[in-house]
């Protein structure tokens, strides 16, 4: 989803307004006008529906009011963490630290909900920037960056190991204090000086976000004092200039602010008049208990509604099993506290809701069949206390599956189905979690198929990218307002539209899954993966009623937002829900010239209820230098940001253009950026030689965008059904960057041959580091065996010949043709080759909080095109190999 902030008269970034021409296809995704500063107004939606009740939208202006931005995280999950104090305490407290009876910490004490960690040594900035008389650069990595490379004569472009985000080229201490570029990276980590530099450059400026991301070590500080910006909110950070111990500089307005008493003392050294040595100037990612002003009411119980498509679809697919023995599993470790509610409702033609009163001897089901003016049978009885119902609960869960199980009822009847969930949850806010097997097909909401499988041709552009009807949507955006989160789980065997379904997740900050042709007994691979993703699910931390605000140094500006959320306010993001699964993405321009301006920052800050009921703040903040020069800014791109910026930009122009429009910006992209490059950065010499010339930092960014092109969401040609392409691009706008790459451009190794040599040592435990291999099919052996990381999935290729001591002492079989054809997991042998590749593939697993499932593919395995479409390097049905598109990208750069 995407929310603009549009002034007339100035060509935005992202897509145009719902008003006006289409984009040319040789438009490209970034613009180079210098239009002046852009509105404080936010472009609506098109749809033009109330987003809430008067009532919510106070709450978010109080939000707004005191914070501004929101994060979320759950304190500690049940029996995966435990809080420990770091050590430190007051002997005294001053003035202004209070104790806060509801989380049970000391006042101003600082905690760790993670693990140990040790108080920054770091030098402060100011005797940093004092020392080196500003900013002082890492010149054998910037050199490096710069380097020029020519692409048509350097073919092995590609790092042996995993590609990892550049440091700003900052101070070595500088960039210790930085934030961590897993949660908070940006595109260009050398900020342009003016906004006609930037555009010179051709290259988008952007910030990706993995707010909530699990992190092992995050300081978290109680205090009744959060010290913050009186003129912008800007949160006090380690980038901040202390003019003395009394008064100290916001690093994005540039105003001067007093330090308050009670954060003269320090709890870390336990002295008094050092705030530069405070837990909070000494992190760029920090976490606040919130004092009472940041809550206008108390604190939301953590409430999870489950709605469950029960149709004779949905039975015989054997879901409603998966998900009933799932949620029995794992009812004891759902995020919550003593206030955690819970309730069910069912549907196909009508609408089943189910009383779990405390009380009643087991659970009654209550039919309401008028669809059409649905209402709620008895309010009080549905959502229930899960600790005071949790018999009744259990009860229902068991005999859920077998009370629909000889239903001949084929009808869908969604619409309805979350209407009555608005319903029920809009006293409260929580998790929806839906379920659906097919095309809704009664009442409200009802879509009728749009998919025709001619038109996958290559030869036309795909069609219905766009939802068919905007009910979704709106029912998503009143659900924002009553702080109510949908999140979508499609099991469908047909074509069900997602294009149109996941409008409701989009806009109320959910998340969308998708499982097609799941099946119980036909498809357990699909089987295994939902499971292990259902678990996850249900069990990760989650933030409830949050907001997200993103401030800058002045001078630059946000033009729009990637993600699934709603807009309120022209920086203020609405999330009912976040987890720490969420990625988003940020579109900036510079508004000011940034001439006498040696450092920006940037600050994320999430406010959100606990499921434990506390209200946090998690506050990141980035530091990068600005340059007036092109080289510096080509040196300083971080080439995956970059290509994750343009994949979302391209979603966006996919829908409010076309397919083909979005993949030629994408192409003009790369076209455009190496054409500036050569030149306004190479010598004369240099630019009179044949090939393709990129800067080091670049090097890997046309094999991106060709990446991109094969990818679900962009490819043309007759193979990719409509909702595998819509679930693809909701991917692209959701996943964050580390994730995302993955399933761009896999990791591909061998391992029929893994040894000790270059491993690391993780626990006692040895791990192989076999190099990474190109995406083409020359790089296979038919004597080997390749495992190809794809971020959601593993792929173990086999070659025919495949080494027998692999197949007998890894895979346990006795000869090529007894492996099984649908095998999912190693088996556990005793063996070195075993250990070693299970311990490798295990490693690769630990790195994402999700189970990528493994798929073991024989020659003749129908998963194999499945591999062989993630061969990027080569040439497909309907796109050019890396080659043939290298001399394409030469042809029109050298025009």
């Amino acid at each position: 989803m995407v929310n603009q902030i549009y002034q007339p008269g100035r060509t935005p970034l992202g897509p145009p307004p719902n008003t006006g021409p289409p984009l040319r296809p040789t438009q490209p995704l970034i613009t180079t006008n210098h239009d002046p500063p852009l509105a404080q107004n936010l472009l609506r939606h098109s749809t033009g529906v109330n987003t809430g009740s008067s009532g919510d939208q106070s709450t978010i202006d109080h939000y707004d009011s005191v914070e501004g931005g929101g994060e979320i995280m759950q304190p500690i999950q049940q029996g995966l963490h435990t809080r420990r104090t770091l050590g430190y305490s007051y002997p005294t407290l001053p003035p202004g630290y209070q104790s806060m009876a509801s989380s049970g910490i000391p006042g101003g004490q600082l905690v760790n909900t993670e693990g140990p960690q040790q108080p920054s040594q770091v030098p402060h900035f100011n005797q940093l920037m004092a020392g080196m008389g500003g900013l002082s650069l890492q010149q054998g990595q910037q050199s490096e960056a710069a380097r020029p490379i020519n692409l048509l004569q350097e073919r092995n472009i590609l790092p042996s190991t995993p590609v990892k985000a550049p440091h700003a080229n900052l101070h070595k201490e500088l960039q210790k204090l930085n934030c961590n570029p897993d949660v908070f990276r940006c595109t260009l980590t050398n900020i342009p000086q003016t906004q006609s530099l930037l555009s010179k450059a051709k290259l988008p400026l952007g910030l990706q976000l993995h707010p909530f991301r699990d992190l092992s070590q995050l300081p978290v500080v109680t205090s009744s004092t959060i010290v913050r910006c009186r003129s912008c909110r800007t949160y006090i950070n380690p980038f901040v200039n202390f003019l003395d111990q009394r008064r100290w500089k916001c690093n994005l307005c540039y105003r001067v602010n007093d330090v308050p008493e009670e954060f003269m003392y320090n709890p870390v050294t336990r002295s008094y008049g050092e705030p530069h040595k405070r837990p909070e100037v000494q992190s760029a990612t920090i976490e606040f208990i919130a004092p009472s002003e940041y809550m206008l009411r108390p604190p939301q119980p953590a409430v999870y509604l489950y709605i469950l498509d029960v149709s004779h679809n949905a039975i015989e697919s054997g879901y409603l099993n998966a998900v009933c023995q799932s949620l029995l599993d794992n009812l004891e470790a759902l995020p919550g506290d003593s206030r955690t509610r819970i309730g069910f409702i069912t549907f196909d033609s009508t609408i089943h809701f189910y009383s779990l009163q405390e009380g009643l001897s087991q659970p009654q089901m209550m039919v309401v069949s008028d669809i059409e003016d649905i209402f709620i049978p008895t309010p009080d009885n549905l959502l229930v206390n899960l600790n005071e119902s949790k018999e009744l609960i259990q009860d229902l869960l068991r005999t859920l599956p077998q009370m629909f199980h000889n239903t001949l009822e084929t009808q869908s009847a969604l619409g309805p189905a979350l209407q009555a969930a608005f319903k029920l949850m809009s006293p409260t806010g929580g998790r929806a979690s839906v379920f659906q097997t097919q095309l809704p097909s009664l009442g409200v909401g009802a879509l009728k198929s749009r998919e025709d499988p001619n038109q996958r041709s290559s030869l036309k552009d795909v069609q219905h990218l766009s939802p068919a009807i905007d009910f979704y949507k709106k029912l998503a955006l009143d659900c924002s307002g009553q702080q109510i989160a949908v999140d979508l789980f499609m099991l469908n065997g047909q074509y069900s539209d997602l294009a149109s379904l996941t409008c409701i997740s989009k806009y109320s900050a959910g998340c969308i899954y998708s499982y097609p042709s799941y099946h119980h007994k036909h498809n357990p691979v699909l089987v295994e993966k939902f499971e292990k993703d259902l678990k996850r699910y249900l069990i990760r931390k989650i933030g409830f009623e949050a907001v997200m605000r993103i401030r800058c140094t002045k001078g630059l500006a946000i033009h729009t937002f990637h993600g699934n959320f709603f807009v309120r306010s022209t920086d203020l993001l609405s999330l009912p829900n976040i987890n720490p699964d969420a990625g988003f993405a940020v579109q900036m321009s510079i508004e000011e010239n940034l001439v006498d301006v040696q450092l920006v920052s940037f600050q994320a800050a999430l406010l959100y209820t606990s499921s434990k009921g506390e209200r946090r703040i998690r506050v990141h903040t980035m530091c990068l230098p600005v340059v007036n020069s092109l080289s510096d800014i080509y040196a300083g791109a971080d080439v995956q940001a970059v290509t994750c910026l343009l994949a979302s930009m391209a979603v966006d122009r996919s829908i409010s253009s076309s397919l083909s429009d979005a993949r030629d910006a994408l192409v003009n992209a790369v076209i455009d950026s190496l054409s500036t490059y050569r030149t306004s950065v190479l010598s004369q010499q240099q630019q009179q030689q044949p090939g393709v010339m990129t800067p080091s930092s670049l090097r890997l960014f046309p094999l991106y965008v060709l990446a991109l092109l094969k990818q679900k969401a962009f490819r043309t040609g007759t193979s990719t059904r409509l909702d595998d392409r819509v679930f693809s691009m909701c991917e692209v706008k959701y996943q964050p960057v580390s994730y995302l790459m993955l399933m761009i451009h896999p990791n591909l190794y061998r391992i029929d041959n893994l040894s000790d040599e270059g491993s690391i040592n993780i626990n006692d435990k040895t791990i192989p580091q076999p190099p990474i291999l190109q995406l083409s099919v020359e790089k296979l052996s038919r004597d080997g065996a390749f495992l190809m990381d794809a971020g959601t999935a593993f792929y173990l290729w086999l070659g025919k010949k495949c080494c027998p001591n692999f197949v007998s002492k890894v895979l346990g079989a006795s000869s090529y043709p007894s492996i099984p054809q649908n095998m999912i997991q190693l088996p556990e042998l005793d063996t070195a080759e075993s250990e070693r590749t299970r311990a490798f593939i295990s490693w690769l697993r630990e790195q994402r909080p999700f189970f990528p499932i493994l798929h073991v593919i024989k020659d003749e395995s129908p998963l194999k095109a499945s591999f062989l479409q993630n061969m990027v390097e080569d040439r497909t049905e309907s796109a050019l190999s890396y080659y043939e598109f290298l001399l394409h990208v030469q042809q029109q750069v050298n025009k």
